[in-house]
């Protein structure tokens, strides 16, 4: 099992979640952070006479458990909903998992991130 986690920019986050639930993933955690990235304007800004920190980059961070299967579809899936080709699109990270329980059943493994439908 892998756990695949991306960084995306908030205002992409509605068009990964659409196009993950098309390839069958339709369970993630997910929350809202912040971060400093390599975007050419940081710092303080002015815009009609209101001062905005734009150092502090807000970003959506989202967590997901798979079998190994579907990683790769998962991760191609993320990269190309969350592209706009600029700088601080974000990140995808892959991590192994070791162990996965279902607290609700006791189930363990692959079969603990089963939902309807699947097979094991």
């Amino acid at each position: 099992m892998k756990k695949v986690e991306a960084i995306v920019r908030t205002s992409k986050f509605e068009d990964v979640k659409t196009e993950l639930k098309k390839i069958g993933i339709d369970f993630f955690s997910y929350w809202e952070a912040s971060g400093i990235g390599n975007e050419h304007m940081r710092g303080h800004h002015s815009y009609r006479g209101t001062v905005y920190d734009t150092q502090y980059i807000p970003r959506i961070i989202i967590s997901i458990v798979l079998k190994d299967s579907n990683v790769n579809k998962t991760i191609e899936c993320i990269e190309k909903a969350a592209y706009t080709g600029e700088i601080g699109d974000g990140m995808i990270f892959s991590y192994n998992i070791e162990e996965s329980i279902r607290i609700s059943n006791g189930a363990r493994g692959e079969a603990s991130t089963a939902g309807p439908g699947d097979n094991l």
